[in-house]
């Protein structure tokens, strides 16, 4: 199958770009994880979604999709709250990346072809420190290791930050271990009773920047991906201190394409476990379904925040009623004639609705041509005259649709007794009998058959 062509926003070039892949017909994604010390709010969720939307966009224009994202296994978080519950660190993370991945379920991501633990790269990580010392851009100080940040002549550009501002501003803790205020610890020397390991570099723990660089790197055995992501929250410092890294141990970019996913806001204002402001997703989840927050998340564009709140809810669950009604009309009509359906699809229209997502992920426009392939369709249910296979065609260009924004509903299979009922809802019609009809009609609708 031939690729087409696909557009995206590039936060390094601060433009749309041609997607150009490393290797013809492939494409290797890497997006931030969660660290596994609680339970992740909706927030958390809109970049798993926007990414799932991303490599079934992929899948559907012909590429071969390698994409993976991590689990922070190790943090000072997690051992925290190991503490706090009684668990050890290892109980603790495997009970919140169970409840993280039945979130995925939930929100029918495409499973991934891996999820690495940073706790199973510890040797590789050692090694990636070592190196970038041997090199002359890492240096320790007081058992720790750090990064030399002025080394590297690219730092800031990823952020669009400023290292002068930086320095000067408050956004840079003082340290007088580090050369510099810009410097970020690589490997952390601790004498905490939390899991630390003994190495070549010494007894402690790896930083967080470090882990993600050299799980991509040992995964997709090369040190340049096609596509590196997360939370705008994650530019700076964590992206841009991951593309640090990448420079001083290879002298390459971690990545050719660098995108960010727009915030959840509750009034306005960033969730955050730090604000108390947060929205479990596992509470979202079964309050309105992982359809109606899957169709909040993506029907807004993607670079852009997104207000939580009621009026947003119930907006989302209005186009989700809208998309199963139509899916499950067609489905019911077949199933009440006892008709097979046929493979016929609208070519054109699959094709427009790609090429919007295809777009930087045009979401919008793409919901535009499932609008109007409702109402044509709908039109088409009305009239007595439309051959069975328009309504094919209808039912398959919008089930293709669906499949590829990631929408799944339970099929409507319509049993012999309802297809009994309805033929006596109709018998009764055509004798007269409109008492009789009226009170079958009501209990059809209640079946959701008519």
């Amino acid at each position: 199958m031939k690729t087409k062509s696909i557009k995206l926003y590039d936060t390094y070039q601060s433009k749309v770009r041609d997607f150009k892949p490393l290797v013809d017909g492939e494409v290797s994604v890497y997006y931030c994880g969660p660290t596994v010390y609680n339970y992740v709010h909706v927030g958390n969720l809109r970049p798993v979604v926007t990414f799932d939307l991303l490599q079934r966009v992929f899948i559907a224009c012909g590429y071969k999709v390698h994409m993976i994202s991590n689990y922070t296994d190790i943090d000072d978080k997690i051992i925290s709250r190991a503490k706090e519950e009684g668990k050890t660190e290892k109980e603790l993370s495997e009970f919140y990346i169970n409840a993280y991945e039945e979130n995925m379920k939930d929100l029918n991501i495409i499973p991934l072809e891996n999820h690495p633990r940073v706790s199973n790269y510890i040797p590789e990580i050692v090694n990636f420190i070592s190196t970038i010392i041997d090199n002359g851009h890492a240096y320790k100080s007081d058992g720790d290791v750090y990064f030399s940040v002025p080394d590297d002549p690219n730092y800031g550009k990823l952020s669009k930050m400023n290292t002068e501002d930086l320095i000067s501003g408050s956004r840079i803790e003082c340290n007088e271990a580090k050369k510099s205020p810009l410097d970020f610890a690589l490997w952390k020397y601790t004498d905490d009773d939390g899991i630390k390991f003994d190495s070549k570099i010494g007894e402690g723990r790896p930083g967080w920047h470090t882990e993600c660089v050299v799980m991509i790197n040992s995964y997709f055995k090369k040190s340049t991906i096609d596509i590196h992501g997360g939370g705008f929250d994650l530019k700076f410092p964590h992206h841009e201190n991951e593309n640090a890294q990448n420079w001083a141990y290879c002298g390459k970019d971690l990545a050719n394409y660098w995108m960010h996913v727009g915030f959840i806001n509750i009034n306005n204002t960033k969730m955050s476990k730090s604000l108390g402001n947060v929205v479990l997703a596992k509470d979202a989840i079964k309050k309105y379904g992982g359809n109606v927050l899957r169709y909040l998340f993506i029907s807004t564009y993607y670079r852009s925040p997104i207000n939580f709140s009621m009026e947003a809810v119930e907006t989302a669950q209005g186009e989700v009623d809208k998309f199963e009604k139509f899916a499950r009309t067609l489905q019911v009509k077949f199933g009440l004639n006892k008709i097979e359906i046929g493979d016929e699809f609208d070519q054109d229209s699959y094709d427009e609705f790609l090429s919007y997502l295809a777009d930087d992920l045009n979401v919008a426009n793409a919901i535009m041509v499932m609008e109007r392939i409702i109402k044509e369709g709908n039109k088409a249910l009305r009239n007595s005259r439309t051959e069975n296979s328009k309504l094919f065609e209808y039912y398959n260009t919008f089930k293709k649709m669906l499949n590829v924004l990631g929408f799944v509903f339970k099929d409507k299979i319509v049993t012999k007794e309802e297809i009994d009922l309805y033929q006596k809802y109709l018998n009764c019609k055509i004798n007269k009998d409109y008492e009789t009809s009226d009170k079958v009609r009501k209990e059809l609708i209640e079946k959701g058959i008519i």
